[in-house]
């Protein structure tokens, strides 16, 4: 079997191992998919400066993210769905972050609750993400529950307001509730480790794999039209919503999603403690730009009023690198853990971000940076095009 060395070798095994409807809803974007390419462009015309002769021959990775010390700056994003990707995925997530010492955000979508995630992760770092539902009593239940499992930090995704255009889920017959086509009959037949390994798995425990946070009614074959509308995501979402977030959330309060300037300094407004420049990992509106266009001016206008965080595109370190030499004090990765979960369970996830901070490491070495901070101070210039 050939031996996985980069972020490349793992999602071609994961294409490998997931039916095509779950593998190109991870992987791919929407509309015509531009922002994809706008992303990996937009990173590799950064290229990074380095300083020679500077006497160091080891790098430290650790970090200060809200008041706590991890190993590095990054953090396992959200993913829906991801307990799909492996039987139980959401809490090997965990484990493989605990161990490589980062935190990792639970979805609101994810398959397995937060509860259980804990039980099973009981030293991991966890977050919460947040979408708001429109039944406001609903959401705030759901987060006492978040709080009491020990999350500390709330992400709230504010850049979806309405389902993106993703057509290719129609044509693969991909949705939630799953409703059996004979595509995705197909589709799944032809990939028996994960049928076997995955589905069969939830089917001989806790049944039909779905969203595990949602109401018990909206969790049955049959949904009910008036817990399904309670759980929609709510399109109306204002400013006072985070004025309302940040009066029953005890903990750190992150908007995730934010690209201009002026909603930078609104989030400082309403008491947020950081916020994501984010694009969505390109998945929801085709003609946005890219992440490494907006954090400049964001972080000129408010860094240090609010804790930078930035996802989007990452496929090697140095693309982390490059997010926090523009300014970003840790990177998000979605895509990359799920490959790895992918390609070999909690094992895969666990090598995926240990190859990721390998690859930070060695360059590092080479621009003769030692620490984080010193990633930052004039490193960056864009590629002539």
């Amino acid at each position: 079997m050939p031996m996985l060395l980069n972020a490349s070798d793992y999602r071609r095994r994961a294409r490998q191992f997931l039916p095509r409807g779950l593998f190109e809803y991870i992987d791919r974007g929407s509309e015509d998919e531009t922002a994809l390419m706008r992303l990996r462009d937009s990173l590799e015309a950064i290229t990074l400066r380095p300083a020679v002769l500077t006497g160091h021959d080891r790098r430290d990775l650790d970090t200060v993210l809200f008041g706590r010390r991890i190993a590095a700056p990054l953090v396992v994003a959200p993913t829906a769905l991801a307990g799909l990707v492996s039987h139980d995925g959401e809490t090997k997530l965990a484990r493989a972050a605990s161990r490589v010492g980062i935190p990792v955000c639970i979805s609101t979508q994810s398959v397995t609750t937060v509860e259980a995630i804990r039980r099973g992760a009981p030293d991991a770092l966890l977050w919460f993400q947040l979408y708001v539902w429109r039944d406001r009593a609903l959401t705030a239940r759901l987060l006492e529950r978040a709080s009491a499992c020990g999350c500390d930090n709330l992400l709230v995704t504010v850049d979806t307001p309405v389902s993106p255009n993703r057509e290719y889920n129609e044509r693969n017959g991909f949705g939630i509730p799953f409703k059996p086509r004979l595509r995705s009959m197909i589709d799944v037949a032809l990939h028996p480790g994960w049928l076997f390994g995955v589905l069969a798995r939830y089917l001989m425990g806790e049944g039909v794999p779905t969203y595990g946070h949602y109401p018990d009614a909206f969790r049955t074959s049959i949904t009910r039209a008036d817990i399904a509308e309670a759980v929609r995501l709510e399109p109306r979402l204002c400013w006072d919503d985070m004025l309302w977030l940040r009066e029953i959330w005890p903990g750190k309060l992150t908007i995730k999603g934010v690209l201009a300037v002026e909603d930078a300094e609104k989030a400082v407004e309403v008491g947020a403690d950081g916020i994501v420049v984010s694009v969505h990992g390109g998945r929801n509106l085709d003609c946005l730009p890219a992440p490494v266009d907006c954090i400049p001016a964001i972080v000129g206008a408010v860094k240090g009023r609010l804790t930078i965080l930035a996802d989007s595109g990452v496929r090697r370190g140095t693309d982390v690198l490059k997010y926090l030499a523009l300014g970003a004090e840790a990177v998000l990765l979605g895509r990359l853990p799920l490959w790895g979960l992918a390609a070999g369970g909690e094992a895969g996830a666990e090598a995926v971000l240990r190859m990721v901070l390998r690859e930070m490491d060695t360059a590092m070495a080479f621009l003769g940076a030692h620490c984080v901070p010193a990633l930052r101070n004039g490193r960056t210039s864009e590629q002539p095009n």
